[in-house]
């Protein structure tokens, strides 16, 4: 075989890390610096008004633009723009450690040798940082993200609009080593994400017929503290994890209002 085939078979069996970009100049210097080991790099963009398209050119990615419909069609999309067997969604304000780094380039091998006999794809554990502070429970650790997938078995529900998660064609491995999240920089941030994503969320519901009814209003975001401050532990992390849990539990009752809106 000559050295541009088997070059070319290592990147069909490779991985390419893509990122989804939207005015992340800030935060995509950090992740790009953390995904030398890939085979390729990929930046699909949705639009930034700031200089993320130039940063991503400039890291060595190839930046791909695409406008944004929801989530899930973005990642969708993404996947086939990827020219290796595997794909590692990270997000911008995510940092790949070497350990983690090792541990997918093993998978990668292995899938490799084991053909179709291989995982679909694999769960990450993610740990989650808060103002500095790495966070052990309430639903913050582990955090597993299916993001290392085969992109010929994975594919995104087009109508789930957020949160969303792949559906695989095969069996799903874990790799232990933890994908960093570097999150929120301020409270303000916080709300507004979870803002956004209520409103998602109350779409999602209502396009899958979930049924609203007034008792909830009470019930649903009281099981979410109790399972995000309890039974998640969130209590091990103190006043933040108790701060979290109660902004969580907001954060359902502002869906369940979006979602009696929409209905």
């Amino acid at each position: 075989m000559s050295t541009a085939a088997t070059a070319a078979g290592r990147r069909a069996d490779g991985v390419t890390a893509i990122v989804l970009t939207l005015d992340e100049a800030e935060h995509l210097p950090g992740c790009l610096a953390t995904l030398g080991f890939a085979d390729a790099l990929v930046v699909v963009d949705s639009g930034s008004r700031d200089a993320t398209p130039a940063i991503a050119a400039a890291g060595g990615a190839r930046v791909v633009h695409h406008p944004f419909e929801n989530y899930s069609r973005q990642r969708q999309f993404a996947l086939s723009q990827a020219a290796t067997r595997w794909v590692l969604f990270v997000d911008a304000d995510e940092r790949v450690p070497p350990a983690l780094a090792g541990a997918v380039r093993a998978a990668v091998d292995a899938a490799a040798r084991a053909g179709a006999s291989a995982p679909a794809g694999y769960w990450l554990p993610r740990a989650n940082h808060f103002w500095g502070r790495r966070l052990r429970g309430g639903g913050w650790w582990p955090d597993l993200q299916l993001r290392l997938l085969d992109r010929d078995r994975a594919r995104y529900d087009p109508e789930r609009a957020v949160h969303e998660v792949a559906q695989l064609d095969g069996p799903a491995g874990r790799l232990e080593a933890p994908l960093v999240h570097l999150n929120y920089a301020s409270w303000s941030e916080f709300r507004a994400k979870q803002r956004a994503y209520a409103d998602l969320d109350a779409r999602r519901r209502t396009a899958e017929g979930w049924r609203f009814r007034a008792r909830q209003y009470v019930g649903q975001p009281l099981r979410v503290f109790v399972d995000r401050f309890v039974r998640q532990q969130g209590w091990r992390d103190g006043a933040l994890g108790l701060a979290l849990a109660a902004h969580m539990a907001w954060y359902e009752l502002r869906t369940l209002r979006a979602l009696r809106r929409r209905r």
